[in-house]
């Protein structure tokens, strides 16, 4: 019995033993199976990740989502024109008499769309009508606070001719140009600035003040509105939405642009700086503004009645008006500096085309010549040259190095060559001078040719180059003006 018991226990013994290292073996199989199975899926991946056939399969699921090329393309839309400009002129009853003259200069009856807002109704004559934009009254502002001492409350009102103009509800328009009763506008040039910006997004366009200080005590992302200032019609939607609520919220501001300027940043909106826009805050003579003009279009010119006038012995209105023929011809390159040498002679030309021709004795660098001359004071009178918020250069006090001044005469056309012929001519004598070279005294009168570029500011922006042509003529200086050659230069 104890022996079948043994037996038993034995058999029982291999068993468990046998049932064991069959458990271990197929656990050592199951790990290995699973690691084989890791390795290979691990190694397809990585094949696939460096094989170029698998983007096809994701290039094809692109072009399933992606339109077809006749529904991506955006339906056409014409460049912005002048139709598509709406102005809002801010004037003043009281100085209409003598400022709707200024209006009158740049104003195209048929061609451009605008009111001027007054305070209150003026005295209008028929024969102006015809050459003005349409009068309206800006609505009432009394239940608006106003509390700067040194300003006047006609503020609110003009800084809310944007939005009075809007609810007009006139069609097509794309933006809303500000300007005063004294701004002038190159309606060419300024077409050209906002044709580079898309008007279906928030944009506010203008320029900062020639006043370093005037801008400290505004804002250097202030528009100027003497200047003018372009707001994008979706913009000025959303301005009229909330102006009245914003302008109660700064009673203290002094002016209407700087009212404009505080709603532009509640509503996020930054200055897009175009140089073009001149609210020209400063006193005396423009010469040096005018003859080194920043390589950019002319678009406005404000303070006409504050500084003398543009040319020499004549009013403001006439020599705006003689500006106004070379404005036609050429709006593009209008005050565009051009800078040369007449080696022969060791002279320095500046060509401001349009407007003036300048001959200095000696070699200036271009450096020197593209800064504006001092010409002119600043708004704050007893600010130095350290106040404006560019660099100029001093008016020469030596006789020799004063320069000889040509104002623009006369300017034409000539279809068959496709060219301006302007005329320039001294009408300031120059002190005498003793240096021992050639005397511009001689030069009586300076023509300049040049071909006008409508495309000049589609291009990166550059000067024109000037050279001086040989002529037999006494007492005639010739210069050639355009786009510069391949290599050209400013150099002797």
């Amino acid at each position: 019995m104890s022996t079948m018991k043994n037996n038993f226990k034995d058999q029982d013994h291999l068993y468990s033993s046998w049932s064991f290292s069959k458990l271990m073996a197929f656990f050592f199989l199951l790990i290995s199976i699973s690691y084989l199975f890791y390795s290979l899926r691990f190694v397809s991946h990585s094949y696939d990740c460096d094989q170029t056939p698998h983007n096809p399969t994701i290039t094809h699921h692109i072009s399933f989502n992606t339109p077809s090329e006749e529904e991506s393309t955006p339906p056409f839309e014409e460049l912005t024109n002048i139709s598509h400009i709406v102005f809002g002129i801010g004037a003043s009853a009281k100085l209409w008499k003598q400022r709707k003259e200024y209006i009158k200069l740049w104003w195209r009856p048929n061609e451009m769309r605008g009111v001027v807002w007054l305070e209150q109704k003026v005295k209008t004559e028929a024969q102006n009508e015809d050459f003005l934009p349409p009068l309206r009254i800006s609505s009432d502002t009394s239940r608006f606070k106003y509390k700067n001492q040194k300003g006047h409350r006609s503020a609110i009102r003009i800084s809310r001719i944007v939005s009075e103009t809007l609810r007009l509800g006139m069609e097509g328009v794309r933006w809303f140009v500000m300007g005063d009763d004294d701004t002038v506008f190159v309606a060419e040039n300024l077409v050209k600035v906002l044709q580079k910006y898309d008007h279906n997004q928030f944009y506010y366009i203008g320029s900062s003040s020639e006043s370093h200080l005037q801008n400290i005590y505004f804002s250097y992302n202030m528009a100027y509105g003497g200047g003018g200032f372009a707001i994008s019609y979706p913009l000025a939607v959303a301005l009229e939405k909330m102006q009245d609520r914003c302008i109660q919220r700064y009673p203290g501001l002094y002016g209407s642009d700087d009212r404009i300027q505080a709603c532009m940043a509640e509503l996020g909106v930054p200055l897009t700086k175009e140089k073009g826009f001149h609210q020209f805050d400063v006193y005396g003579n423009l010469f040096g503004l005018l003859a080194a003009h920043p390589v950019t279009p002319l678009v406005s010119l404000h303070h006409l009645d504050v500084v003398e006038p543009i040319f020499p012995n004549m009013s403001r209105v006439q020599a705006l008006k003689r500006l106004n023929r070379p404005m036609k011809l050429d709006p593009a390159g209008l005050i565009q500096q051009s800078i040369c040498y007449d080696k022969a002679r060791t002279w320095t030309i500046s060509v401001s085309w349009g407007y003036a021709v300048q001959i200095f004795r000696g070699i200036f660098s271009a450096r020197e010549m593209e800064m504006p001359a001092r010409t002119f004071l600043n708004w704050y009178k007893r600010a130095d040259y350290t106040a404006y918020p560019f660099n100029t250069r001093p008016v020469s006090r030596h006789v020799c190095q004063k320069p000889f001044v040509y104002y623009l005469s006369r300017a034409v056309y000539d279809e068959g060559a496709n060219e301006t012929a302007s005329q320039y001519v001294r009408v300031q004598q120059n002190p005498e001078c003793n240096w021992k070279m050639e005397d511009p005294t001689q030069i009586k009168v300076v023509h300049v040719y040049k071909k006008p570029d409508p495309h000049l500011w589609d291009k990166a922006p550059r000067r024109n180059c000037c050279r001086v042509r040989r002529t037999k003529k006494q007492g005639t200086m010739v210069i050639d003006v355009g786009e510069c050659k391949e290599d050209e230069l400013v150099e002797l």
